[in-house]
């Protein structure tokens, strides 16, 4: 299915990509796949600064492959605004990279610093959310 056709059929939807090169996006779009991955974050900074555009509970989104073309349509369930020291393990682990909160702190930490810069108090958009359409495998 087409970008523009999954635009029609989720008028409201905003469209990004996991991660920040294609090796990293492949990865999460895989673990989202599997169910492994149920969950998201990003620095507020890119949302309100960037051209991120902000979750909303309840709308649906299009998650899309690093060359563009779309590969799920996901519903945000929850979103809250956390600062980086007080993410927990249990939505570390939601988000399926890492199987302990050192291990997201770590990779989080080194992703945040090729993109804009780090700190402990940094306030991050954490979203929760479910698969509603595998775009690639037509479900």
């Amino acid at each position: 299915m087409e970008l523009d056709d999954l635009k029609k059929q989720y008028p409201e939807a905003a469209s990004f990509k996991f991660g920040d090169g294609a090796s990293l996006c492949a990865l999460l779009i895989r673990l989202v796949r599997e169910g492994k991955k149920t969950a998201t974050c990003g620095a507020l900074h890119d949302f309100t600064e960037g051209d991120e555009e902000m979750p909303v509970e309840g709308r649906c989104d299009i998650a899309l492959n690093w060359d563009g073309t779309p590969a799920l349509v996901i519903r945000t369930v929850a979103v809250n605004i956390k600062r980086f020291c007080d993410v927990d393990e249990e939505f570390a682990l939601l988000e399926g990279e890492n199987d302990s909160l050192a291990g997201w702190r770590s990779d989080h930490q080194a992703y945040f610093e090729r993109n804009g810069g780090f700190d402990e108090e940094m306030l991050l958009v954490c979203e929760r959310f479910e698969v509603v359409e595998d775009v690639q495998r037509g479900r």
